[in-house]
C-alpha cells in the first residue's frame, strides 16, 4: 500500500503541468489530460459480464437472494434494506438498522460500483464481494443467521432449488452457503453506473460546465486525488482519518479504531479505506460515522483534516460542483416476485 505522503507526492508531480491553472480559468483539454492519469469511466454492465464470464443464471439467482429477506434470521432485511438500489446503494440513515433494531457501528458504503473497490467495508476485512456477502448475513447486529439456517430456508423452496441447480449444475449440492455468496456477487457485479458528466469528459465529450472544470481542476490540485482516484474514485487504499488534524469526536468517534481491528496494528489505528466517490451526491450522510449530511460540509472537512487546507467557500462550491458529474445511470432492476415459504421453511425468529 502506498503511504498517503507518496500519494501526494505522486500527484503533485503529475500535475506539476497544470498547476498554473490555479491563477486562471482551466481549459478542458489540459484537465482532461491530467485527469485521464487519475481516473478510468464505469463500464457498461454487459462489458464487465462478458469479461468475467459471469452466466446469467449466477446473475438471475443473485437478485432473487439480494431481495431475499429471509436469509435473515427475522425475515424482515435483506441486502437490498441496508443497500437500497434505489438510494444510490446505501440507505441514507447514520448506521444501518439490524436484527432486534439495533443500530449498527457504522454507516453502510454504497453497492453500486462496489466491484471496483479494492476491499470491502471500511476497515477492508473483505476482500471481494462474495466474502462480503457473507458477513452481514451472519453479523448478530445485521441479519443475524447462520449458514446451516440459509441452507435449509434455501432448500425448502423448490423455486430456489430449481434456480441453484441451474446456476451452479456442475454441483452435487448446489444450494449451499458459498453459491449464495457467489450468486450475490454475480449479481452486484451488474450494479454499475456508466456514463456519468465526468465518464463523458473523460471519454472527449465537453460535458462540464465551467464551475464543475473548476472544481475538479481543485480536486486534482489541492490533493484529494491522492486518495481518491482510479475508477472509483477512491475505494482502494487505507488513510487515516486526519492526516493533519484530526476531527472531532463526533465525526472520528474514539471507540472505533478502524483497521486496527483488522490487522491489529498500532499504526492502522483509526485508519480507514478511502471511500468511492462515485454517485456521492447520492448517498448521504457521509463519513464511515455517518454524522455529516452535508456534503459542503464533508469536503471542508476534508480540506482541514487530510490536506490542511481550509477551502474557501468558491472552491468548496466547485468542488462539490464537480463531485456532482460523478453521478452515473442508476442501474434498473426488476423486484422480483420471491417464492411463499413452505412448511419446511424456518419460521422468523426474534
Amino acid at each position: 500500500m502506498r503511504t498517503h505522503a507518496s500519494l501526494l507526492l505522486a500527484a503533485g508531480l503529475a500535475l506539476g503541468g497544470s498547476a498554473a491553472l490555479a491563477a486562471g480559468a482551466p481549459t478542458a483539454d489540459t484537465v482532461r489530460q491530467t485527469a485521464r492519469q487519475f481516473f478510468q469511466p464505469i463500464p457498461a454492465a454487459e462489458a464487465v459480464v462478458k469479461e468475467r464470464n459471469i452466466s446469467a443464471d449466477s446473475i438471475e439467482l443473485g437478485r432473487w437472494l439480494f431481495f431475499e429477506p429471509r436469509l435473515s434470521r427475522s425475515h424482515i432485511i435483506s441486502c437490498n434494506t441496508c443497500h437500497s438500489i434505489g438510494t444510490g446503494g446505501a440507505d441514507n440513515i447514520q448506521t444501518s438498522i439490524g436484527h432486534g433494531w439495533q443500530h449498527g457501528p457504522r454507516n453502510s458504503p454504497t453497492v453500486l460500483n462496489a466491484l471496483f473497490n479494492g476491499a470491502q467495508f471500511w476497515d477492508g476485512r473483505a476482500a471481494d464481494l462474495k466474502e462480503q456477502a457473507k458477513g452481514p448475513v451472519q453479523a448478530s447486529v445485521e441479519m443475524n443467521n447462520t449458514p446451516a439456517q440459509v441452507e435449509e430456508t434455501l432448500k425448502s423452496l423448490p423455486e430456489y432449488v430449481a434456480l441453484f441447480q441451474k446456476a451452479y449444475p456442475k454441483d452435487k449440492d448446489p444450494v449451499n452457503f458459498e453459491n449464495m455468496a457467489h450468486a450475490i456477487e454475480a449479481f452486484e457485479s451488474t450494479l454499475l453506473t456508466p456514463d456519468s458528466k465526468f465518464d463523458q469528459f473523460l471519454a472527449g465529450a465537453d460535458s462540464l460546465d465551467e464551475i464543475e472544470l473548476k472544481g475538479l481542476d481543485l480536486f486534482m490540485n489541492k490533493g484529494c486525488v491522492a486518495c481518491h482516484q482510479g475508477i472509483n474514485v477512491g475505494g482502494q487504499g487505507y488513510f487515516p482519518f486526519g492526516v493533519v488534524k484530526k476531527p472531532g469526536a463526533d465525526i472520528l468517534p474514539p471507540d472505533d479504531k478502524g483497521r486496527f481491528t483488522v490487522t491489529n496494528t498500532a499504526s492502522d489505528e483509526y485508519v480507514f479505506r478511502a471511500g468511492p466517490l462515485r454517485n456521492i451526491a447520492l448517498t448521504a450522510p457521509y463519513f464511515h460515522s455517518g454524522d455529516v449530511w452535508s456534503l459542503e460540509q464533508a469536503v471542508a472537512i476534508m480540506g482541514s483534516s487530510q490536506l490542511g487546507q481550509e477551502l474557501n467557500d468558491g472552491e468548496v462550491k466547485a468542488i462539490v460542483s464537480f463531485l456532482h458529474t460523478l453521478t452515473g445511470e442508476q442501474p434498473q432492476v426488476v423486484y422480483p416476485t420471491l417464492p411463499p415459504s413452505t412448511a419446511a421453511t424456518p419460521r422468523p425468529q426474534k
